[in-house]
Formats: C-alpha cells, sequence, structure tokens
C-alpha cells in the first residue's frame, strides 16, 4: 500500500468511528461549531492539519496532494472543521507571505491544532476576488474594513487580514483582544460550516511580508474545496445507491428499474470526472485548472445533491435524514470562494487571453 492510500485508510476509518451523523450533528450545535476531541485527534494521531506545513515550521513537510485527501475524506462525512481555513487558507497565506518570523511564531500552532488561524478577505458581496478585498491599511497598520464569510472568524485564535495598503495588498496580523476588532458569528445555510463577520475600525495589524500573492491563494484555496466537493460528493452517491438497493416498490427495489439505473450511472460520471479535475488541479496548481476545479466540482456536488433528495422521495426532505446537509454543503460551497459563474467569466477571459497571444 502506498503513502497516499495508507493516509486515506487511516482517515476513513477514523472519521467512520469518530463522525458519523449523530457526531456532526453535535459538532454542528456545540460554541465553536465543531468537535475539539476529534480535532485533537485529526492532528493528534495522523497530523492533518500540518501536512502542507514545512518540517521546520512543525509540520509534517508533505504537501498539498496530502492535504488534498485529508480534505477529501473531511468532505464524505460532512465533519466540521477548522481543516479548509485553519490549515490550508491561513497556513498557505502564511507561507506564500514569505515572513520567515511570522511563520516560526504562528505555524506550529496551527499544524498540531493547538490554535485556529483564519483569514478576513471578501466583503458582502462574496466575490473572492484577488484584487478586491474587504480591507484598507494605513501606511502605518491601521486597519479599517468589514469582512464577511471568515470562516472560524468568531473564535480563531489567529486572525489574518488581507489588506489594500499605499504599496498594494497586505498580509496583517490583528491581535484578537484588539479594541478596533468585532467578531460575530454568521447565519448560514450549510449548518456544517462555520462563517463569521469580521469587522474592523481603526485595529492595528502588523504587516508580514513584503507583498502578497493573493491570486495564488485562491488558486490553492480553490482546489482544496474541489477535494471536500468531490468526498461529499462520492459519498452522497454512495448513499443514494445503497438506498436504491433497499427501497422495495411495485414488488423490487427501485434501483432495478432502468430510469433509476442510468440517474445513478450519469451521477457515477459526474463524480468521476469531478474527482479528474479535482486530482489534475492539486498536480499541475495552475489558475486555469484551480478554476475549472472550482467550477466542475461545485455543480457536480449540487447535481448529486439534489438527485440524493429526488431518489430518497419523502424521507430525502426530512431532517433527521442527511440528505438535507449534503445538499446545504453543496449550495454553500459553490458560493464559497466565488461563484461558479465567477469563475467561469475568470476562464473566459483567460482563454480569450491565450488566444490574443
Amino acid at each position: 500500500m502506498d503513502a497516499d492510500a495508507a493516509l486515506r485508510e487511516v482517515l476513513r476509518d477514523l472519521l467512520t468511528r469518530h463522525a458519523g451523523s449523530a457526531a456532526v450533528r453535535a459538532a454542528i450545535a456545540s460554541p465553536d461549531g465543531y468537535d475539539h476531541s476529534l480535532w485533537a485527534r485529526l492532528c493528534g494521531e495522523v497530523g492533518v492539519a500540518g501536512l502542507a506545513i514545512p518540517e521546520k515550521y512543525g509540520g509534517a513537510g508533505a504537501g498539498l496532494r496530502e492535504t488534498h485527501i485529508a480534505l477529501e475524506e473531511l468532505g464524505r462525512t460532512l465533519v466540521p472543521s477548522p481543516m479548509l481555513g485553519s490549515a490550508v487558507i491561513a497556513a498557505q497565506a502564511l507561507l506564500l507571505a514569505g515572513d520567515a518570523g511570522a511563520c516560526e511564531r504562528l505555524l506550529p500552532g496551527i499544524a498540531d491544532g493547538t490554535r485556529v488561524a483564519t483569514l478576513a478577505w471578501t466583503g458582502r458581496a462574496g466575490g473572492w476576488s484577488a484584487e478586491e478585498v474587504a480591507c484598507q491599511a494605513t501606511e502605518s497598520g491601521v486597519l479599517h474594513g468589514d469582512a464577511h464569510y471568515v470562516l472560524d472568524g468568531d473564535h480563531a485564535d489567529v486572525l489574518l487580514a488581507v489588506a489594500h495598503s499605499p504599496t498594494g495588498l497586505r498580509l496583517y496580523e490583528v491581535d484578537t483582544a484588539d479594541p478596533g476588532l468585532d467578531r460575530s458569528v454568521t447565519p448560514a445555510m450549510d449548518l456544517t460550516r462555520r462563517l463569521a463577520r469580521v469587522v474592523l475600525r481603526g485595529a492595528h495589524g502588523r504587516r508580514l511580508g513584503d507583498g502578497f500573492p493573493l491570486a495564488r491563494l485562491r488558486d490553492i484555496a480553490c482546489v482544496a474545496l474541489s477535494a471536500e466537493q468531490v468526498g461529499a460528493a462520492g459519498r452522497a452517491l454512495e448513499l443514494t445507491v445503497d438506498y436504491a438497493r433497499s427501497r422495495v416498490q411495485f414488488g423490487q427495489p427501485i434501483g432495478g428499474f432502468q430510469a433509476i439505473q442510468h440517474r445513478l450511472a450519469d451521477l457515477y460520471v459526474l463524480v468521476e470526472s469531478a474527482r479528474s479535475a479535482s486530482a489534475a488541479a492539486v498536480d499541475g496548481l495552475t489558475s486555469i485548472l484551480a478554476a475549472v476545479a472550482k467550477v466542475y466540482c461545485s455543480e457536480t456536488l449540487q447535481q448529486v445533491a439534489a438527485e440524493m433528495i429526488q431518489l430518497h422521495g419523502g424521507i430525502g426532505i426530512t431532517w433527521e435524514h442527511d440528505a438535507h446537509l449534503y445538499f446545504k454543503r453543496a449550495h454553500g460551497a459553490a458560493h464559497l470562494l466565488g461563484s461558479p459563474q465567477d469563475h467561469l467569466t475568470r476562464l473566459g477571459a483567460a482563454t480569450i487571453d491565450r488566444r490574443s497571444s
């Protein structure tokens, strides 16, 4: 068994035993929106938060591919966790900023899961643009802005903000005790994803590094999110196939009807195509591949989740069944980091530019 398969097996075994439907619902209802004990096990026993963090900063020194596997497994069971916001987006933001001192100070706690980090980025419109951000900074590092959809932003121990400064986009660290900072939970459709609003009114920020490649961070984040979407779509399809095998109508399982078989086969093709798009994006991380993965995996999960509810019939629209959780994750994830239409527009512009050149 190769290392990737071993990592997947360990994660699936742990999550199967400790992250079932009841555990997910309990985590949603908890004060921080996730199970601290499960997160501690994922970080302590498997090291998921440090997979893409270099060893010199307390991580495993693996890479984004290994993180991709972890996110796919977490997506399968819709496990609420700080993985995407802290271990991927915030950690990669620190690495991209190139501030060795900040990395030495902040990344070890992020890697071992004892500190949760987050990044304040987009405004109310949720465009997640690489050029337009919610915050502004003065030359001295005084920050003003109203950031929305901040992952785990209400309780994060480390708060980072990307802001326009007189010298361009920069990354700042904000003291969570700063009186100019206000954080509040934002109600979201996806109950398994904790979002917050972060308002900065003259908060002081410590500038990290001399520049910040936000477009690169967006690509990394989109690919990471696509892994979650593939995992969720694959599991939603598995649950639907299992139901089709057991639900009897007109004297036989509904999975025996050709119309149902065709629909399930179409979904299988969608899921495997999305898996390929996501894998290609993490192996050859480019802006175009990241946008393709974001668009295709978003649309795949939305379609699979909709068919999951349809093919489950009446039980699929009940609160007690997990179908609504997959449906809500599908729609929430589709708009996180930019809607599919936003990324299609970006793909179109990139195609025109390449043809022109």
